[in-house]
């Protein structure tokens, strides 16, 4: 039986921890010998699931992050002995047993008189956070991963690092001059994919299941708008690296057996890819809300595969997930071939075909070359629907396309594969559909879901602006720009914060999702300085 790599990692660690070497051999930076890649979940169970269930917090996410005040086993022992007497309060052995975890820029407002710029430019250094935070040695391990070099957080409830998340940041530090915290984030992602072979959703052990949509190679392609193109040979084994995961089990697909994993073979020689998770059972960091959704349906691993893998997408959750376009007891994530997963392939492809190139490797090259050219031809085959004028993503299984209209449509155009008619056709729909008060809605419908509408996202309504500007829709990429900035700071001056999205067709805040929207905010903090510093 074939292991998956989050999987052959603990086993691999499991087995390192009998020899001394252990932390040299696996960690540029000791780590604690105590280091547990359990999730807590699998750490604490009965009490686990008695803390999530009982909710004892508001969001599952609390109990997730807490870091254990003594060994597990004692904590355990305490428990099953603490549960029997009549006066046991479970908040209370909770509280006495673990440290809660403390909310990054929780509460953080402008100063008098301070500019959003100015706002964005004192918020990094408060959601930046030091090196190798997180398992210290002789204390137990919490589920928070250490990284070797510093690293900016999105806030609110995320005290850790997240991936797609960070790429948007790293715009906004750029245009504070940060390079050398870009460089530093991406060190850490390269470090994540060295020890665990992929770049997990965050840096918790209950993320060691799944990634998130892979703008690593885009992250290094903006380090080297300011440090040169030979930055893309110092990463190319680790962008090669996460190119393997994406792919992992490609040569074993037939027509009998079409998927596995992240790859999918819709016919010889064709191969796009799909989000995925490697775990069946409910989310840690949302225990409570995956248990309850199961209690609707009659096969709740299958549910918990498609729910993780709508984590894994970045969009949890969308109706472009849902077989009824409605509701999330529907959820089927892994039939589907994202439209953006596979044009950030594509860039994945074309950044390491030229990184072999800048090697001198030509064989290489050109075979990321045409591996890009493939995929750019299968993604319009398989994903442009010629009648709706529009990108969709395909439902493998089905053998058709969504007829979700989303913003993941904007994403060929972000990366140079769209015809120039279809550019136009897009871009024709967003003004006509999509194009809000407040910037771009996510989608067109109202699921309750955080990722349809009313709700607008920094991440796609910078993909949309840039991918409008390839193709010269230079008017409508206006027009997206001046709607998004002008709800950002209206929402700044009323409440001097940003946040995590926003409401923009009656601009009257963002709803929907498993938890309040959140303050602090990564990405929105990146996009709206690129935006209104650029030139």
């Amino acid at each position: 039986m074939k292991l998956p790599p989050a999987n052959r990692f603990i086993l691999l660690f499991s087995l390192l921890c009998l020899t001394p070497a252990w932390s040299q051999a696996v960690f540029e930076k000791p780590q604690s010998t105590t280091l547990n890649l359990a999730s807590p979940d699998e750490q604490f169970g009965a009490l686990f699931e008695a803390v999530q269930l009982k909710a004892v917090f508001p969001d599952s996410k609390t109990f997730a992050d807490c870091t254990p005040k003594f060994p597990i086993a004692t904590i355990l022992a305490s428990y099953e002995s603490a549960r029997q007497r009549s006066d046991f309060d479970l908040k209370t052995f909770v509280t006495q047993n673990f440290t809660l975890p403390i909310k990054p820029a929780s509460g953080y407002t402008s100063k008098a008189g301070q500019t959003a710029q100015e706002h964005i430019t004192d918020l990094w250094s408060v959601l930046t956070r030091p090196a190798s935070t997180g398992t210290k040695a002789g204390t137990p391990a919490g589920s928070l991963i250490a990284l070797p070099k510093p690293y900016v957080v999105p806030g609110g409830r995320f005290g850790e690092i997240y991936y797609w998340d960070s790429y948007f940041t790293m715009l906004g530090l750029k245009a504070s001059g940060q390079t050398a915290l870009i460089r530093n984030m991406i060190d850490n992602f390269a470090y994540l994919i060295r020890t665990f072979g992929f770049i997990p959703n965050g840096n918790r052990t209950y993320f060691l299941g799944r990634s998130q949509p892979p703008f690593f190679s885009l992250m290094v392609n903006l380090l080297s708008e300011v440090q040169g193109r030979r930055v893309l040979v110092t990463y190319l084994p680790e962008l090669q690296k996460e190119y393997n995961f994406w792919m992992d089990g490609r040569d074993q697909l037939t027509d009998e057996r079409p998927a596995y994993r992240r790859v999918v073979r819709l016919e010889e020689g064709v191969y796009l890819n799909r989000y995925y998770d490697d775990k069946i059972t409910p989310r840690p960091e949302s225990y409570r809300e995956d248990v309850q959704l199961a209690k609707r349906t009659k096969t709740p691993a299958i549910l918990y595969k498609h729910i993780r893998a709508g984590a894994e997408s970045g969009w949890d959750f969308s109706s472009r997930w849902f077989r009824d376009g409605k509701n999330l007891k529907t959820i089927h994530t892994t039939d589907f071939i994202p439209v953006d997963l596979n044009a950030l392939l594509v860039n994945l492809e074309q950044t390491l075909a030229e990184g072999y190139r800048l090697k001198g490797d030509k064989v290489q090259a050109k075979k990321y070359t045409v591996l890009a050219q493939q995929r750019r031809d299968a993604i319009l085959r398989y994903c442009w629907n010629a009648k709706s004028q529009f990108f969709f993503d395909y439902d493998f299984v089905a053998e058709k396309l969504s007829t979700v209209y989303s913003l993941a449509a904007v994403y060929p155009l972000f990366v140079r594969i769209a015809t120039p008619s279809q550019a136009q056709a897009v871009a024709v729909t967003l003004e006509k559909s999509f194009l809000k008060p407040g910037g771009l809605t996510t989608t067109l419908v109202r699921t309750g879901e955080q990722w349809d509408a009313p709700n607008g996202w920094a991440p796609l309504q910078w993909l949309s602006i840039r991918g409008l500007r390839n193709y010269n829709q230079v008017q409508l990429a206006n027009k997206v720009k001046t709607n998004w900035v002008n709800e950002n700071l209206r929402v700044y001056k009323a409440s001097g914060k940003m946040v995590e999205k926003y409401d923009v067709i009656s601009t009257a805040g963002a709803k929907g999702g498993e938890y309040p929207n959140q303050d602090g905010f990564g990405w929105t903090n990146g996009v709206l300085l690129t935006l209104l510093t650029e030139k």
